[in-house]
């Protein structure tokens, strides 16, 4: 049995000699084991036909393209682990509610990994929005965002139907069966979007909860956005902020709650499509807008109570808006500047001390 080579001299019995026959894929080999020294195949060279092609690109639709598709990752998880558990009759064996928080949060993830470099990641019109407002996002961009976004959850409702046809269709004639409406809790609307059960009728009471729920996402994507936060790093963004969708998934699931326009705009309309109007009842505004003041509320707090503009420049991450004098003068404005030189001065000091004791020591 042959032995890999490991970086500090070890080896294993593990048979790797495929690792030198160039016929295996990058990535294939990471399972084998994390340090091993490997030969995988080199990538082709890039023609100059796919460089023509990639720079003819317009920039605006990569950007739409990523944001539908980043959307549809996101939203066609989430969706069919809800299909999977309800059509199954909430068999365990098929599924919970900690399953489907799973599925949404690892969904956000995937998206953020795969979308987010081309267009920045939003996938959420309140996202958008409070760029917009607080990042100086170009306005422009914004309705071709909120369109992306919305399309692609609305693609992912369409393929769901598709893939989950027969067994929606028999669902929905069970609800009306029991002279309920398909686009009701327990029926297949309900699959892809958010309907409150019959007892909750206080609508007050359930834009609350949208909206504490939606402004504890905000927060932490604020968080994560944050370059002067120390406990995120890019690795860990997009986990981060899938975890918040799953959290909330899994506290208020119960309550009825949709997290993000799009997410619920999208695969609304694909169950007015299907299953009648009444998709848009009275607590429809209340799962489709209540994100957008939410989120910039989360914002808010943040920017005013939490951001430390400061630490990010001290950390090289931005500058002040008039350069080095415009920071000299906040530093001697806020007296840091006076601090800085003289704790420089007792350092200097007590150098000198130490010098000073050295040169009379007998060693």
């Amino acid at each position: 049995m042959a032995s890999t080579h490991i970086e500090d001299g070890a080896t294993t019995g593990y048979d790797a000699r495929r690792l030198h026959t160039n016929d295996m894929e990058i990535g294939v080999t990471d399972a084998v084991q994390r340090h091993v020294q490997r030969n995988v195949v080199p990538p082709k060279p890039v023609t100059q036909r796919r460089l023509d092609f990639e720079h003819a690109r317009p920039r605006w639709m990569r950007e739409m393209a990523a944001e539908a598709l980043g959307t549809f990752l996101y939203v066609y998880p989430g969706i069919a682990s809800q299909a999977s558990f309800f059509l199954n009759g909430t068999e365990p064996q098929f599924g919970s509610i900690f399953q489907i928080g799973w599925a949404y949060a690892v969904g956000i993830a995937f998206a953020i990994i795969i979308c987010g470099s081309t267009s920045g990641g939003h996938f959420n019109p309140a996202v958008t929005l409070c760029f917009a407002l607080w990042q100086g996002f170009p306005w422009i961009k914004v309705p071709r965002y909120i369109f992306a976004q919305i399309f692609g959850a609305f693609m992912a409702g369409m393929i769901l139907m598709g893939q989950y046809y027969p067994q929606m269709t028999a669902l929905a004639a069970a609800t009306r069966a029991k002279g309920l409406s398909p686009n009701s809790l327990g029926g297949p609307g309900s699959i892809l979007c958010s309907f409150p059960a019959p007892t909750e009728t206080n609508y007050g009471y359930l834009f609350l909860v949208e909206f504490f729920v939606d402004s504890f996402i905000g927060l932490v994507i604020w968080a994560v956005l944050d370059p002067a936060n120390p406990f995120v790093s890019p690795f860990s963004a997009p986990f981060v902020i899938g975890l918040a969708y799953g959290n909330m998934v899994w506290g208020f699931a119960g309550a009825t709650i949709a997290t993000n326009l799009a997410r619920d705009l999208g695969t609304r309309i694909v169950a007015a499509i299907f299953y009648g109007g009444d998709a848009f009842n009275t607590y429809a505004p209340i799962a489709i807008f209540t994100n957008v003041p939410a989120t910039m509320f989360a914002l808010f707090v943040y920017e005013i109570l939490l951001r430390d503009s400061f630490a990010i420049i001290a950390k090289g991450h931005n500058v002040h808006e008039e350069g080095e004098n415009g920071l000299t003068r906040h530093l001697t404005k806020t007296g840091t500047l006076e601090t800085g030189m003289a704790s420089n001065i007792q350092r200097k000091d007590d150098y000198s001390d130490l010098n000073r004791q050295k040169d009379m020591s007998p060693v």
